[in-house]
């Protein structure tokens, strides 16, 4: 398959934060945004997964960093935020509230910490983080907010009910 023409298209000079960037798509997103000239910033929970995937991209020549984060924990969401605002100069043009999690099972077996846990993981993260980068995206004067959802917050898929829920925003 031929590879499609992306001469007119460039993020260079600009700067995006990507969570959850070590897995599925938003490793997928880090990779277009920094193959477009943007450089980025991800982070993952896991480090070792991290750690891989920032080795295999500055093979490839990225210009990708990246930090440990749970963004489950309101601290760790303010030090990421930090560490961006540090890296970029206090600018950031692009931030992607991608990351989620889900434990799957029936809804009459979730408990309290289930609920928390994925509610301030998917939903309460991404909201969090929008108002920390307000700042620096507004410092750039280009900035973008983009939300990954899931079909799931609009159409029963049987993978918990807490998971749709907090997949509604998108």
């Amino acid at each position: 398959m031929a590879q499609p023409d992306n001469s007119g298209w460039s993020l260079q000079g600009m700067t995006a934060l990507v969570t959850g960037g070590s897995k599925g798509i938003g490793h997928a997103i880090v990779e277009e945004l920094a193959g477009f000239g943007a450089t980025v910033h991800t982070c993952s929970r896991n480090e070792v997964d991290l750690n891989e995937c920032l080795s295999e991209w500055r093979k490839k020549g990225l210009q990708v960093t990246g930090s440990v984060c749970d963004v489950s924990s309101r601290a760790e969401r303010e030090n990421l935020i930090s560490t961006a605002s540090n890296l970029f100069n206090g600018k950031l043009n692009i931030l992607i509230n991608n990351v989620g999690t889900n434990k799957t099972k029936p809804t009459l077996e979730y408990t309290a910490q289930d609920f928390s846990f994925i509610m301030a993981t998917n939903f309460e993260s991404a909201y969090h983080l929008s108002q920390l980068a307000h700042p620096l995206l507004k410092a750039s004067s280009a900035g973008s907010i983009v939300f990954v959802s899931s079909v799931c917050g609009v159409v029963s898929v049987s993978v918990g009910s807490i998971y749709g829920a907090s997949k509604v925003f998108g």
